[in-house]
């Protein structure tokens, strides 16, 4: 079976769809499926991640709705060498660049009287019909005008396609309600997994502190994600803030200072064994994120103690991983959370918020904590792994490992994917 898969960017940078294309496609082939990528990024670009797999990069590509005049084109002279087309994502050109490439080749074989290919087109979401992005105060312009484009474009390719395929249960469940007309033919729940994390090595945790040298061999907790308002990192800081500065109230001891007039008793604080915090990826140099490096400075008591190394990849990302006391996501939503399922596969627990869409089999797992997505939530939810003994906190990086085996382990995954795409 030859599968076709298009997406706006294979640029690792820009997260979630690009990386489930990475993880998804080296297993299908496993299970006899070739693939192949088509994409709008410049013909020039190199990623940091060798892909053994063809990528068409057919940019550049222009304006926020990420045009491309080379796609259809392209795909009126290759789609009939493919039994299946999943598009990934929504709100792009892309989408509507392979409805519309879909419907001229139907006509042009009914018109010569071809027989005809009837080449399968799925749509993975990715997440993008979630409510969220509809009811978020800070997105009101951009909700507006999602719905005029639902109206105009993207419901056709949601309804029309043969399948849109979700990550999990979650999500789909979600994607029912901000939009209508909403019926598309079929609602599939291939779910996700990723491969098995690399074995752990001294020269990941090398790599890591080579980037973050300031940790100094000291514990901390872990955010790897963009920097991103959605991420919830305002929430993580304020959080995090309040219960080191909590922490270093309740480890104040009096101290006695001598003078030659009188002796004066002053409560100083004492250095306590508290985890830093680790913020890592990409997105510092954006408003937000030097916003977030702003709030860092305005605590005294974060001082050393709120890290940016900026993107991690490679080894240094895993001795992230495994070096971490936890690892930590607030956000306000999350199709899925590739990088909570990766902290899960290297046996670290998770403390996530309840917008994160795989939270339940988190919470049923015992792999971590989930907490509401705001300040008080993300504050009881530190306090509370603060609380916990060394062994309970033992037990539940053994549970994360466990719950990442059970549901999100991918040659499963990858099986869901290929039965639902088969012709």
């Amino acid at each position: 079976m030859n599968i076709l898969h298009v997406i706006a960017s294979m640029d690792p940078v820009q997260g979630g769809p690009c990386q489930v294309v990475r993880d998804i496609i080296p297993e299908i082939e496993k299970l006899g499926a070739r693939s192949e990528v088509v994409c709008l990024d410049e013909p020039q670009a190199t990623y940091p991640a060798k892909d053994e797999f063809r990528i068409h990069a057919l940019g550049p590509k222009s304006g926020p709705w990420q045009y491309s005049a080379k796609l259809v084109p392209w795909l009126l002279a290759n789609l009939s060498c493919f039994d299946a087309v999943v598009v990934h994502g929504l709100w792009l050109y892309h989408g509507y660049a392979v409805r519309k490439a879909a419907n001229l080749l139907k006509k042009r074989q009914e018109t010569i009287g071809e027989s005809q290919n009837n080449i399968k087109v799925y749509v993975m979401p990715h997440g993008m019909l979630d409510p969220y992005f509809q009811r978020a105060k800070e997105r009101k312009l951009k909700a507006v005008r999602n719905w005029f484009y639902w109206k105009l474009v993207e419901s056709h390719l949601v309804n029309e396609a043969d399948a849109l395929l979700f990550t999990c249960e979650q999500e789909l469940q979600l994607a029912r309600e901000p939009f209508r007309p909403y019926s598309p033919r079929q609602e599939v729940n291939v779910g996700y997994g990723i491969a098995a994390p690399p074995a752990f090595e001294q020269e990941m945790q090398q790599a890591f502190a080579q980037q973050c040298p300031q940790l100094q061999g000291q514990p901390y907790f872990l955010f790897l994600s963009r920097i991103h308002d959605k991420k919830g990192v305002d929430l993580l800081i304020r959080a995090y803030a309040f219960i080191r500065a909590n922490k270093l109230k309740s480890k104040a001891e009096p101290v006695l200072i001598s003078s030659t007039v009188d002796e004066i008793v002053e409560t100083m604080p004492v250095e306590i064994n508290f985890p830093k915090l680790v913020i890592a990826g990409p997105g510092l140099e954006t408003p937000y994120g030097l916003s977030i490096q702003e709030l860092v400075d305005e605590f005294s008591e974060l001082h050393g103690s709120v890290l940016f190394p900026g993107m991690l990849m490679g080894a240094a990302k895993w001795g992230a991983f495994y070096g971490c006391e936890a690892f930590i996501l607030p956000s306000h939503q999350e199709n899925f959370g590739i990088a909570v399922v990766e902290a899960l596969a290297c046996g670290k627990p998770v403390l996530i918020s309840d917008q994160v869409n795989i939270w339940k089999e988190i919470r049923d797992g015992e792999g971590g904590l989930v907490a509401k997505d705001t300040l008080e939530g993300t504050q009881q939810m530190l306090q509370e792994w603060q609380s916990l003994p060394d062994t309970s906190r033992e037990t539940m990086g053994l549970k994360a490992r466990e719950t990442f085996k059970k549901c999100f382990a991918i040659p499963p995954a990858a099986q869901r994917f290929l039965s639902a795409v088969e012709v």
